[in-house]
């Protein structure tokens, strides 16, 4: 039933948008077609009501109080890697609020905060500002060859999300650096990546300086290693003890030994790693 509940509605979600974007743009459909996609549009909704009222019982009926239960029925109707995706979005607009309040994410009273934005801020703000020269351009292209405004406001809204998500990355790199505390270090790519690793596992802090990353998180497969790079850069390794469970952005589970990432200012991060000396009175 989940399966079916989950086929069925990634496989109406592109047709409804595509007769939204064509209605919008004032192509004459047939009455019987739109009327037709709207009925199939409401069996969909529900078919997924019910699913979610069966998956909701079966948690309460295991002794679940009904926000865990609800959390855990749309947890097993909605694939993890969608729900990932969400938790971007949602996590991104926080993110930009807390980039206009000036405010960080996650650092407590009495930790170190290492931002690692500034390597990549400037190439995407040139990025963004390409983004909205073509938003304009688009427009006024269109206005030229006569579209409908309804195709115009269509091609309006993707840019402008676009911009805004772009503006959302960019928000969550700045106000999710890196944090060591006391008891771990938690190493974060925005919105995208977060591992907390306990200091009692970390061996030893190197500082290195490579260029030539791939990608921004990956897992090496030769040694374990775990890398979450910057513009293509790290600067920092950490050796552990044993290995630890990193959850890629798209949920995969991977096991790291060595980190490598990167840090604005890699000599303050080692400060802050270096265990604290006891003072020890004078006799």
């Amino acid at each position: 039933m989940v399966r079916i509940a989950r086929s069925v509605l990634f496989a109406m979600l592109p047709m409804e948008l595509l007769l939204a974007v064509l209605l919008v743009s004032g192509v004459p459909l047939p009455g019987p077609l739109v009327a037709a996609a709207e009925a199939a549009v409401v069996a969909v909704l529900v078919l997924e009501a019910a699913t979610l009222y069966r998956l909701f019982g079966a948690e309460r009926r295991g002794g679940a109080d009904r926000r865990t239960a609800l959390r855990a029925a749309y947890g097993r109707l909605v694939p993890d890697q969608v729900r990932r995706i969400v938790g971007f979005d949602a996590k991104g607009m926080v993110s930009l609020a807390l980039w206009v309040a000036r405010r960080r994410h996650g650092v407590p009273h009495g930790a170190t905060a290492l931002s690692y934005s500034r390597a990549q801020t400037s190439t995407m703000m040139i990025f963004l500002f390409a983004m909205v020269m073509e938003l304009i351009v688009a427009e006024i292209l269109l206005r030229a060859f006569g579209a409908p405004v309804g195709l115009r406001a269509v091609f309006l809204v993707v840019d402008a999300y676009t911009v805004l998500v772009v503006l959302a990355v960019i928000a969550a790199c700045v106000t999710r650096p890196h944090v060591v505390s006391a008891d771990e270090v938690r190493i974060r790519y925005g919105a995208f990546f977060d591992l907390r690793v306990p200091r009692e596992r970390i061996a030893q802090v190197r500082q290195v300086r490579n260029f030539n990353e791939n990608g921004t998180i990956k897992v090496e497969v030769k040694g374990d290693r775990l890398v979450v790079a910057v513009a293509s850069q790290t600067n920092l390794i950490l050796d552990l003890t044993e290995p630890i469970t990193a959850i890629r952005p798209l949920g995969r589970h991977a096991e790291a030994r060595v980190i490598r990432f990167f840090a604005d200012d890699p000599g303050a991060a080692i400060r802050a790693l270096r265990p604290r000396r006891e003072h020890v009175p004078d006799s």
